[in-house]
């Protein structure tokens, strides 16, 4: 099979298109034939050596959607996707043709999607799902406020907090497009300045602040996420943008009562990612997500292109397609 990989970190440049033996399905594992998979930052991060526990040579790539050709008979010819925080990093990922995944990490591809859609969905819901729903455990008519509601991340919280029926606040430096996605679900957007957190409060019924703040940014934005959460309020953290070390009132955090919650998509396996790849599939077929909006396309033989692309930022989801 053909295959992107990397035996040294570095640029793009560092990544080698090569022939390799096709893995095979045994017992314990399925062969899926990718049709899509999306190139995230933390892939081209991963290339560049920002992650200690990848073990070289290395095929990346963490999100995919594709077919399964050999495993378990009642998988056979099934569309399936993925992602997994091992794929790419501790095992071979999907920037190639094909890959070996375990049986137990199959889940059914959203039918309402095609394989390009569907590949550029894994590592943006995931986080958002796990942070919002599963440690913040956002619950209908909340209101939840989300820094960095116009990113990949952000934007799929908006999208499953409003499937939930809460009130989204989105604040960001730049406003969130109002024709995509997390556009058309914020009620109100604030702009991500030294002022976020008082217009938040003036907004009506939001005097004592919100019921959960996901901090898709972080670092600089740590302050912020604190002083919009009301009492006993949430506060989800998944990166640490521009600053790694942060202070804090102690009195203030503990007379707030706030749960301070880290959310790592990393950790989980594509085993355990599987788990919530199949409820996000049913809130794209009942639909109540939108398919993520894909910016760029480029066939595997121009792989680094696509990281380049990703490096270098786009308005939206870049995917690789085998040919």
């Amino acid at each position: 099979m053909k295959a992107l990989r990397f035996a040294r970190h570095g640029g793009p440049e560092v990544l080698e298109y090569i022939d390799m033996t096709t893995p095979e399905a045994n017992e314990e594992s399925a062969l899926v034939r990718i049709h899509g998979a999306s190139v995230n930052p933390s892939d081209v991060k991963n290339v560049a050596g920002h992650f200690p526990h990848t073990t070289l040579p290395r095929i990346p790539g963490r999100d995919f959607s594709g077919v399964v050709e050999q495993g378990p008979l009642a998988w056979r010819g099934a569309e399936v996707w993925g992602t997994g925080g091992d794929i790419g990093f501790t095992r071979d990922g999907t920037h190639a043709e094909y890959i070996q995944i375990p049986i137990a990490a199959l889940a059914r591809k959203p039918a309402a999607l095609d394989h390009e859609q569907a590949s550029a969905v894994g590592v943006n819901f995931v986080v958002a799902w796990l942070g919002a729903v599963d440690y913040a455990q956002l619950r209908e008519g909340e209101t939840i406020a989300v820094i960095g509601a116009g990113g990949g991340v952000g934007g799929a919280v908006t999208q499953i907090a409003k499937s939930l029926g809460c009130r989204i606040i989105g604040i960001d430096r730049s406003p969130v497009d109002a024709s995509s996605p997390a556009g058309k679900r914020i009620h109100d957007f604030v702009p991500f300045d030294e002022h976020a957190i008082a217009h938040v409060r003036d907004l009506e019924g939001l005097a004592e602040g919100v019921d959960v703040v996901f901090d898709s940014v972080g670092g600089v934005a740590f302050d912020t996420a604190l002083g919009l959460v009301k009492r006993r309020g949430r506060v989800v953290e998944i990166s640490a943008t521009g600053r790694r070390r942060v202070e804090f009132d102690l009195i203030d955090f503990y007379h707030n009562e706030t749960q301070l919650l880290g959310a790592d998509s990393a950790k989980l396996g594509v085993v355990e990612s599987a788990r919530l790849m199949q409820a996000i599939a049913l809130g794209f077929d009942a639909g109540k997500f939108d398919a993520p909006v894909i910016a760029e396309r480029f066939t595997l033989a121009h792989g680094r292109e696509a990281y380049e692309a990703v490096a270098k930022g786009t308005s939206g989801r870049v995917v690789i397609v085998p040919a």
